[in-house]
């Protein structure tokens, strides 16, 4: 495999740069100064969210086989673990990378 010469590296920092721009910057331009954000834009900031964890949540238990191997015990422990410490602390961040903490460490020790 051929490395990549100088030019292409500055294509793709270029490009990566500019595209970094245009989606940090199109919504103040679009939406910025006087003008009101759409009710649909605040209803998808709203719901979006809540929507994409639900998406990660089914992905995640989408290969789950419950009539073998662990029979999906770690899988449920680390999202009993997450659903405890986001009722306990309301940080989502934190919910989410305790338990692939607790999975991980499940997982590899555990089971």
């Amino acid at each position: 495999m051929n490395p990549l010469n100088i030019w292409q590296i500055a294509v793709m920092i270029g490009a990566v740069t500019l595209g970094t721009m245009l989606t940090r910057f199109t919504p103040f331009l679009v939406f910025g100064g006087e003008k009101r954000v759409p009710k649909y834009v605040e209803y998808l900031g709203k719901a979006l969210p809540g929507a994409a964890l639900g998406l990660l949540v089914i992905y995640s238990f989408k290969d789950v086989n419950v009539l073998a191997g662990s029979h999906g015990l770690p899988e449920l422990i680390s999202l009993a673990a997450i659903v405890a410490l986001h009722l306990w602390k309301k940080n989502m961040l934190l919910s989410i990378a305790a338990g692939t903490a607790v999975y991980m460490l499940l997982v590899n020790f555990v089971f």
